[in-house]
Order: C-alpha cells, then sequence, then structure tokens
C-alpha cells in the first residue's frame, strides 16, 4: 500500500511548488495580528477627564490647553497606579463665580483647596488628550462606568473565534480546505467593511462577532493545508515560518496606527487584504491528503502530479498503486472522534489547556501596554521585536531536542518572568521591562509551538477538526483575557500578572506528558494514534516493496534525483 507520504518522496517534499505555496500563504498571518491585537490602538483609552461647559468658556476666552484646564480645575486622586487627576469625577460649581483668572491658572486654587470642594458625576461627556486622534472610545465616550464596554470589544471577536473555528473548521474537513478558506475570506471582507461603518457600538460589536468568525478559521485552514503539502521534515519550518510572520505583522501595525489615526480606517486597513486573498482561487490547489481522505484518488493524483512538474520531478509508476486508508471514515469524522480514546482525550485536554493558556498570557502582556502610560507605539514596537527570536529558538531546538521540551520550559520561563516582574518596583522600570520581555518571549514560544505540535499529535481525517476544536479554548481564553486584565488591574496593576504566571507553570508542566513528536510521520488514522508502531511498520513495508521495484522504475527515480 503506497501513502501520500511515499508519493512526497518522488514528488518533492519541499520544491518550487510547496515553497511559492507556503509563501503565499504566510501572508495570510499578517492581517490576522492586526486584527487579534488592533484593539490596543482601535479601543486605546487616552488621558481623559470630566468635560465643564464652565472651564470649556475660561480654556477658550483664556486661550489655555486642554493641559493648562486640567491643571486649574481638576483635582487630583489615589488609584491603583498612584496618584492621578481625577477621571470620572468633576468638581460641582460655577466656575464663572470663582473669580478665575487668565494670567496664572496654577497659582490660582491650589491642590489642597480643590481637594476640599463637592464632586459630581460626569454629565457632559469627557475630555481628551487624544489630539488629532480616534478610537472607538473616544467616539463613543466608553470610560468610567461603561469602560467594560472596552473588554466587550475584544471577548466579541473571541466569539466570533469560538464559533467560527469550530464550524469552518468541519466545513474544511467535509467540504475542502481551499473551498472553505476561499468561502470565509469573501465573509470577511464583507463583516471587515461593516465594523468600519458601525454606526452605534451595539452594532459595532454585533459586526466584530461576524468579522471574528471568518478571520481565526481561515487562518487554521491556511495552516492545515500547508503543514500537509510538505513532508514530515520540513513541518516545522513551514509551522514556524506561518508563526513568523504573525510576528512580521505585530512589527507592521504600531506604524500603520501611527499613520491612520482613525479607528474606523485602520479597520479598513485590516480587512483589504483578505479581500485580495481571493486571488488564491487561481494559485493554490486542494490538499491531496484531504482528497484522498475523502476517496477522491483520481484528484489527488491529478494535483500530485501537477506539484511534481512544477518541482521539475518525474512520478514512478508507484502512484498508481495510491491508496486510501481511510476510506471507511469518509464521513464518520465528527466532534465525538476526539474523544474516542484514552491517547484521543489525552491530546484533547492538554492542548486545549495550552491554547488557552497561551491565548490569556499573551494577549494579556500585549493589552497591558495599553495601560501602563509612556508610547504606546514604541511600547509596541519594542514588544514586537522581543518575539522575532522566537521563531529563531523554536528552529534551534525542536530538531536536536524535540517539541515536548521546549514547548514545556517556554510556559515555565513566561510564568516565572510574570511572577518576578509583578514584584519588582517601578523604580527598576529597565529591569522589570527586561524581565517583561522574556514572559513575551517565553509565551510568543509557547503559542506558536501549540500551533503545530496541536497539527501534529491528530491524524488526518480528524486533523483539522481537532486543531480548529482545541483552538476554541484559546478563543475562550480570549474571551476572558480583557476582563482579567483590566478589572483585575484596578485593583492592583500587577494582579494579572499572577494570575497569568500560575497558568503558564501548569500548561508547562502538562506539556511533559504528551509524546515526543519528532520525526513521526503524520498519522493517517486513528489507530495509528492508538498504535504508532504499526504505522512505523508499514513505512517500512512500503520502502522494502520500493526495494523491489522493476528497473524502470529505479531509473526514473534516478532521474528525479538528478
Amino acid at each position: 500500500m503506497t501513502t501520500f507520504e511515499d508519493i512526497l518522496e518522488e514528488a518533492g517534499k519541499f520544491g518550487r511548488c510547496q515553497m511559492r505555496i507556503v509563501s503565499i500563504f504566510c501572508l495570510v498571518s499578517i492581517p490576522f495580528s492586526f486584527v487579534y491585537v488592533g484593539i490596543v490602538f482601535q479601543g486605546f483609552t487616552p488621558e481623559h477627564w470630566c468635560r465643564d461647559p464652565g472651564v470649556i468658556e475660561i480654556r477658550e476666552r483664556c486661550g489655555w490647553s486642554l493641559q493648562d484646564a486640567r491643571r486649574a480645575t481638576v483635582p487630583l486622586m489615589n488609584s491603583s497606579t498612584g496618584v492621578t487627576y481625577s477621571q470620572c469625577q468633576k468638581l460641582d460649581m460655577d466656575w464663572n463665580a470663582t473669580g478665575l483668572t487668565c494670567d496664572n491658572p496654577e497659582s490660582e486654587l491650589t491642590q489642597a483647596q480643590l481637594s476640599t470642594l463637592p464632586m459630581t458625576g460626569c454629565t457632559d461627556s469627557w475630555e481628551y488628550d487624544y489630539e488629532g486622534r480616534q478610537s472607538f472610545v473616544t467616539e463613543f465616550d466608553l470610560v468610567c462606568a461603561d469602560a467594560w464596554y472596552v473588554d466587550m470589544f475584544q471577548a466579541a471577536l473571541s466569539v466570533g473565534f469560538l464559533v467560527g473555528s469550530i464550524a469552518i473548521g468541519y466545513l474544511a474537513d467535509k467540504y475542502g480546505r481551499m473551498k472553505s478558506f476561499l468561502m470565509t475570506n469573501f465573509f470577511i471582507g464583507v463583516t471587515g467593511i461593516l465594523v468600519a461603518t458601525s454606526p452605534n457600538y451595539i452594532a459595532l460589536l454585533v459586526f466584530r462577532v461576524l468579522f471574528g468568525f471568518g478571520v481565526k478559521g481561515g487562518w487554521m485552514v491556511g495552516y492545515v493545508l500547508i503543514t500537509e503539502l510538505v513532508g514530515v521534515e520540513y513541518r516545522r519550518m513551514v509551522g514556524v515560518t506561518y508563526q513568523l510572520f504573525f510576528s512580521l505583522g505585530i512589527l507592521i501595525l504600531p506604524l500603520l496606527a501611527y499613520f491612520i489615526p482613525n479607528w474606523r480606517w485602520l479597520q479598513v486597513v485590516f480587512t483589504i487584504p483578505y479581500i485580495c486573498f481571493l486571488t488564491y482561487y487561481w494559485f493554490i490547489p486542494e490538499s491531496p491528503r484531504w482528497l484522498l481522505s475523502q476517496n477522491k484518488r483520481n484528484e489527488a493524483m491529478e494535483i500530485t502530479k501537477a506539484i511534481a512538474k512544477e518541482n521539475k520531478k518525474t512520478l514512478s509508476k508507484i502512484i498508481e498503486t495510491l491508496t486510501d486508508k481511510n476510506t471507511d471514515s469518509i464521513s464518520t469524522a465528527s466532534f465525538m472522534d476526539l474523544f474516542k480514546t484514552s491517547k484521543l482525550r489525552k491530546f484533547t485536554f492538554i492542548l486545549s489547556f495550552n491554547w488557552f493558556t497561551s491565548a490569556v498570557v499573551y494577549q494579556g502582556l500585549i493589552m497591558r501596554l495599553g495601560i501602563l502610560g509612556g508610547n504606546v507605539y514604541v511600547d509596541f514596537l519594542i514588544s514586537g521585536i522581543v518575539e522575532l527570536p522566537a521563531a529563531f529558538l523554536i528552529l534551534l531546538t525542536i530538531e536536536r531536542i524535540g517539541r515536548r521540551l521546549p514547548f514545556a520550559a517556554a510556559n515555565i520561563v513566561a510564568g516565572a518572568a510574570c511572577l518576578i516582574t509583578a514584584f519588582i518596583p517601578d523604580s527598576m522600570f529597565w529591569l522589570k521591562s527586561a524581565v517583561a520581555c522574556v514572559g513575551r518571549l517565553g509565551i510568543t514560544m509557547a503559542f506558536e509551538m501549540v500551533v503545530f505540535v496541536n497539527t501534529e499529535l491528530y491524524p488526518t481525517v480528524i486533523r483539522n477538526l481537532g486543531v480548529s476544536v482545541c483552538s476554541t479554548l484559546c478563543d475562550i481564553g480570549g474571551i476572558v483575557a480583557p476582563f482579567l486584565l483590566y478589572r483585575l488591574a484596578v485593583i492592583w496593576l500587577e494582579l494579572p500578572l499572577i494570575i497569568f504566571g500560575a497558568l503558564a507553570f501548569v500548561a508547562g508542566g502538562l506539556v511533559l506528558l504528551l509524546p515526543e513528536t519528532k520525526g513521526v510521520p503524520l498519522p493517517e488514522t486513528i489507530d495509528d494514534i492508538e498504535c504508532p508502531n504499526r504505522n512505523r511498520e508499514n513505512q517500512l513495508k512500503s520502502q522494502q516493496l520500493e526495494n523491489l521495484l522493476p528497473s524502470d522504475v529505479t531509473s526514473n527515480k534516478e532521474v528525479t534525483a538528478v
């Protein structure tokens, strides 16, 4: 029995065709990163304080800046980040009756005097120290009592991820990788524009859910497709490269946000690439592995021949003996298959927890940049640069050491860094920043590794569904992360870091219970999971059969090698 792995030996495990497809698909990761963490800029909450018509009249008459008016009329208050200007209350007084002059506003009323005056809530909207820029926070006044609505913006995206990854994962396993990919990109293009033109915040949340429905599922389909097209020894390289382009998107995002100050136009820029991805219809073939799993042998053979031709390889007659090991399970793959055996249950639970932890810690550390103060564009760019070494560290370790130990170590290092950062005093700024960067590097490695380890552990017939279902815990983590960060930070700014550290430690320990997948062929059936040695024996028999092939086949192979 000849498997697709045997055919790849002749067609090319990573030839010109696969290089082209992988290069094109890696572009999908760039806008995915924009969508995933774009809330840092689209939902940025600048310094704000209550708008007071009386103060506005004085400011316009005197020519004061916003900062001058705040220093003269807004009292200081204690908060979780220290002493700051009051953001949600204003002085209950008639400013025209105070005798405040234009000459030296800071000398008129001292902070001691302001703190003794009666206070009231903001009734006339807010002033924002965000001149020339607009986030949806400043447009819809989502501050103070309504600040939790900002959490809902990111949670709505993750709800869309959650539903979409399961639905699109199922569609990709049933109807094909490319059909599902193209369908989702058309859907993303429509809903992305609807997000950008939302007339109010309720409509924004609804369209945001629909937008997320397609984004995550399409990205996962792309990952599975490129993994299925290459040989086993190239899986880790294409997987890490796919993730590396996500980190490249993280570097591009602050530059886009800096030059596009309006959150609506920024959303349009996030959406345009997905419309462009519809052109992949003319450049990318369907996955031969998926076609074989659906008993579409002739179509799989035609695509494999096209791959060999582009790779300038010659196929021998061995392709005529290509058979499908998954014929009996064509239409039986379902959600329950992920829990069918003890090993699959263990894989599903451990991988799901790691997806959850990676999402909570990764998103939490990135969104935390938006509440620390300072220049958010520079801070975001620096944190993005820290991610780049993660891909190279993975490439250096996983073939020498394996998958399991680097995966576990990345989680544990991230957990330790989060806990240490929480207890470093703010006065030691550079040390605190350096340790936080180590944590960001560790969780980035863990996040990148969980994707391809997840792909390597499940058989072809349920691979896309398995990755999609496990990654739903990532989406649940994405729902939890903004509430965990923003609400706990109100109590103590460093409290979320302690939660992040504990989660990462547990995740690292659980990874050690998974099997090593280094150099192991992709499993084709559920039986390959329970009896991995049988799969190796079948490969050995195939190799022995190949050695017994007629001389004309051997000569063809020699031509291929040349």
